[in-house]
């Protein structure tokens, strides 16, 4: 049997080409993350009895995906570019080069599918809950094209699955790319769409509180063996600018999670305008 290092020797970063056309795997990751995504959402909707038709979740997704592309390139150049995007301002259009934010794709997915979900009258809270319990999908075909791609790799180790990246020396090294994908991705995913198929639904918040909660403690746990960005380094100590990120979505998610227990909101789909009468 093929050790994880032979395997990720022999996988190619390029799916395929057509032409002058160059399509990436890391590009198909973020494709099938949101067409995946909003299937489940689908299904999910139907079982929470949402009245929410088809064009306007197609609607939704779309208004999530710019949202979050947008705020995970702008959350990169923010918070992870070290001053180099201030110097090279048309660098922030290149986006085959990479540098993407999760902390960033996740508000920029908020703000994006909040604007339309305020212009068809659904609610935002329903939606954020459903949104925050497929985003694991597309984060953990992100994290096995970040594996493919060879980035964002760990420390060295000598465990049996390490890997020898190109980019990282001739020791091999954490593949902490597939960590996240099993935690982030895999088993956040089964802890939200199991609890995401009770009648009813758990109040307006749960879902979306619990996400923050678990993934800034993976994020966090992982970041213990992953190598931070060269241009960044260690902040303090052990800490990277990844765990400062990760601690709000934390307290964020707790406070979420007491705030829907304590209102008990039920999922809803449209909501009525109140209409001011004289």
């Amino acid at each position: 049997m093929p050790s994880l290092n032979d395997i990720y020797h022999m996988l190619d970063p390029v799916a395929f080409t057509l032409g002058p056309l160059t399509v990436r795997w890391y590009g198909l990751a973020y494709l099938a993350g949101f067409a995946l995504g909003a299937v489940v959402m689908w299904s999910l909707m139907k079982r929470w009895r949402l009245d929410v038709g088809f064009d306007e979740l197609l609607s939704i997704v779309v208004g999530i995906a710019f949202g979050g592309i947008l705020g995970g390139r702008l959350g990169y150049v923010l918070f992870y570019g070290a001053g180099y995007y201030w110097e090279n301002p048309l660098a922030i259009f290149m986006l085959n080069q990479g540098g993407m934010s999760i902390h960033g794709g996740l508000l920029g997915a908020f703000i994006g599918g909040s604007i339309v979900c305020r212009s068809l009258k659904i609610s935002i809270l329903t939606i954020c809950d459903l949104g925050f319990t497929v985003t694991p999908i597309g984060l953990f075909f992100g994290r096995l094209a970040n594996f493919v791609n060879g980035e964002l790799w760990g420390k060295v180790t000598d465990l049996p699955w390490g890997v020898v990246f190109e980019t990282g020396g001739p020791l091999p090294r954490h593949p902490s790319q597939l960590y996240e994908a099993l935690l982030e991705g895999l088993v956040l995913f089964c802890v939200l769409y199991f609890l995401a198929r009770r009648r009813p639904p758990l109040p307006q918040g749960f879902y979306t509180g619990l996400f923050l909660v678990l993934y800034g403690i993976f994020r966090i746990l992982v970041e213990f063996v992953r190598v931070p960005d060269a241009q960044l380094g260690y902040l303090i100590g052990p800490i990277t600018m990844g765990q400062v990120l990760s601690l709000p979505l934390i307290l964020l998610g707790v406070g979420l999670l007491v705030w829907s227990f304590s209102t008990q909101r039920p999922q809803v789909g449209h909501y009525e305008v109140p209409v001011n009468r004289a």
